[in-house]
């Protein structure tokens, strides 16, 4: 009789999940800072291999474009339709598909903690930065849901882990990290009139009363930015008009003293949420302006405006700096 054979039972084979390839992001660097982006730079972008534990940024990210915007209107009771009143981009909702991939448990979790820590929104918004050839554009924004988490098999693992991220960007436009500077100098160092000269023929310092109205500015966003003026002295009085007329200017005091004294800067913020006038010792400038001020934006491509200034004894500057705004990350 022959002697039965125990079969021998198989090991059960062990495979670690390989973390899925970004598809769309292979050109471009994605970086996610906390605590008002003041935090450590998380790599969204920069897996290097399966044996590493690394965030990745999946294919299926939402609100990374153009903006919703809120459309305002009235009804009228004779007429079909509506009026149209006024439009406004509204709060940006972003959703950034994520995926935590770790050696093993302990180091995916290691991975989880540094995201709970970066995204506490009573820490600040986070910052998103994407750059691509050579340009980088960011975007402020609150974290709002995405990592309650699920233990469910296609959600997560002994060593992985995936997440929607969401985020509220109050300001849905992105912003480059850098701003767009354009500066004018006046004046020549002299006095208006001469001193060791005769007053006839009159002589006049060169460059002394400012420019015309045919200074280019040129916005590379994709709708208005609002500028800060940065204006250093000696300075008697400005004027700075846009192409629609729009204007902010200040008169010469009475007594014939500089508005703006050599060696001080009056900085001019038209920014909405800031509206600020005041020189860089912290004095008020409102009352000085003119009645009525405008503050004036920058529209997208190259807009004509006029820059005039009345220079005291010395050479003063004005100082146009904006951060263009974009519809888009790329």
């Amino acid at each position: 009789m022959p002697i039965p054979v125990r079969a021998r039972m198989a090991a059960p084979v062990v495979t670690r999940p390989v973390p899925p390839a970004p598809v769309r992001w292979t050109s471009t660097s994605v970086t996610i800072a906390g605590n008002s982006g003041k935090g450590e730079p998380i790599s969204l972008t920069g897996f290097s291999g399966p044996e590493w534990p690394s965030i990745i940024m999946q294919p299926g990210a939402t609100g990374l474009d153009m903006p919703t915007y809120g459309i305002f209107s009235d009804d009228s009771p004779n007429l079909d339709g509506s009026i149209f009143r006024s439009a406004r981009a509204t709060a940006r909702e972003i959703m950034i598909p994520v995926y935590l991939h770790g050696i093993d448990r302990r180091t995916v979790n290691q991975l989880k903690r540094r995201l709970f820590q970066a995204l506490n929104p009573k820490r600040g918004h986070c910052v998103l930065r994407f750059s691509e050839g050579g340009e980088t554009r960011q975007i402020s924004a609150y974290y709002k849901g995405g990592m309650e988490g699920s233990e469910s098999t296609d959600t997560a693992g002994v060593a992985w882990a995936k997440y929607g991220l969401t985020f509220t960007a109050m300001d849905p436009f992105f912003h480059p990290d850098r701003p767009e500077v354009v500066r004018w100098d006046f004046g020549t160092g002299e006095p208006f009139l001469s001193s060791s000269l005769p007053f006839f023929p009159l002589r006049i310092s060169a460059g002394v009363m400012g420019t015309g109205p045919d200074l280019v500015i040129a916005n590379p966003g994709d709708v208005e930015a609002w500028p800060v003026w940065a204006l250093h002295g000696p300075i008697k009085s400005f004027s700075l008009t846009s192409p629609y007329g729009e204007v902010v200017k200040a008169s010469a005091p009475a007594d014939g003293s500089d508005l703006v004294p050599a060696g001080r800067v009056l900085t001019i913020d038209t920014r909405p949420g800031h509206k600020t006038v005041r020189d860089d010792l912290g004095a008020n400038y409102w009352s000085r302006l003119g009645t009525n001020p405008e503050f004036w934006s920058v529209e997208p491509g190259e807009t004509s405006a006029a820059v005039s200034v009345v220079t005291g004894v010395g050479k003063a500057a004005v100082v146009l700096s904006f951060y263009p705004r974009y519809a888009s990350f790329v």
